[in-house]
């Protein structure tokens, strides 16, 4: 029977070991986010990113309004900003950059059009098609701030998914994921050296924790704790280790979504180095999707994070050895190819 072998060995002084990032895939998605995320849209830990998203929720409430009822006027104190009249309260409510966008679309009016425009002119232009159009049910999702901030408008059906609910989900598999449990920020690879370092302070620059106004990412690995799969041409081991990433939009700017897989190594810049055995579900905010996160996303990361890696070993193992081509010159080629 295979034996699962966890390392320990192989190690640099620094806790860090030997990967060879020519193999597998590399994905760029969780460096995108990286390279794009201001500072105030990093977070150092779980429970620091969990407080935001879950404060701003308990500041928010949801309603249905009819869309040829909102009245919209040019703010009184700020001539350049719009403000918007719901059914049932007197008070203004501006829109965000966001929800302006998904209003100007449910009227089919080009957002990037009336925001060059003069906010009374714009607004006008907005009011038009709001009452013109066929009147619709819409849900909003509204903030309180300081000052109510109208955050998404949606259709009646969205199933919304709040940003926290897929934090505490991760929560509760990684903890504060700073290293208290298996999950954590990654670390960085060495490229002159081919030596992955796990124990890598988090910090604005190499967190992968991220949230705004509109959505969250978070990235985590189980990297101190590499799984040896095989080995390399040298004899040294095929070193892996586990990661996921998962996302959400609670107003409505992307689906929900989760990716698991094994890999090398992460760089400074967050590109992910020799990637294996990647899967991807993602979940549209239709009418049943919290009934969707709560029965199949939720548990998938869960049985992910804490099922062995024998069934991945295995597989890798099996590929190798299987016999493809007619030469041993073929057969090492398609080895290499696939590694």
């Amino acid at each position: 029977m295979t034996q699962l072998s966890v390392l320990d060995a192989r190690r640099d002084a620094s806790g860090g070991y030997k990967v060879d990032v020519g193999r597998g895939e590399r994905i760029g998605r969780v460096s995108s986010e990286w390279f794009s995320r201001p500072a105030d849209e990093r977070y150092l830990s779980l429970s620091e990113l969990a407080h935001s998203v879950r404060d701003r929720a308990d500041r928010s409430r949801t309603r249905m309004v009819e869309s040829a009822l909102i009245h919209v006027e040019a703010n009184r104190s700020d001539p350049e900003r719009l403000a918007l009249i719901l059914p049932g309260t007197d008070t203004p409510i501006a829109p965000t950059h966001w929800s302006f966008g998904q209003l100007a679309s449910l009227v089919g009016a080009p957002a990037a059009y009336l925001r060059q425009l003069p906010a009374p002119l714009a607004a006008i232009n907005l009011q038009y098609g709001l009452t013109s159009n066929r009147a619709e049910q819409i849900k909003t999702l509204e903030a309180d701030n300081g000052r109510v901030e109208l955050r998404a408008v949606t259709g009646p059906d969205y199933g919304r998914i709040y940003d926290y609910e897929l934090v505490e989900a991760v929560q509760r598999i990684a903890g504060n994921g700073t290293g208290d449990t298996r999950w954590k920020v990654p670390g960085v690879l060495d490229w002159s050296t081919g030596i992955y370092n796990p124990r890598v302070d988090i910090t604005k620059d190499t967190t992968t924790l991220y949230a705004s106004d509109r959505d969250v990412f978070l990235f985590l690995v189980d990297d101190l704790n590499p799984i040896e799969a095989g080995r390399l041409p040298d004899g040294s081991p095929d070193l892996y280790f586990r990661g996921f990433y998962c996302w959400n939009s609670e107003v409505g700017a992307k689906t929900l979504g989760m990716a698991s897989f094994y890999l090398r190594a992460v760089c400074q810049n967050r590109n992910l180095w020799g990637v294996e055995d990647f899967e991807e579900i993602t979940i549209r905010h239709s009418k049943y999707a919290a009934n969707r996160f709560a029965h199949e996303a939720a548990p998938a990361l869960a049985n992910f994070a804490n099922s062995s890696a024998l069934p991945f070993v295995n597989g890798i193992k099996a590929a190798r050895e299987r016999i493809v081509a007619r030469t041993d010159e073929d057969r090492t080629d398609f080895l290499r190819r696939r590694g």
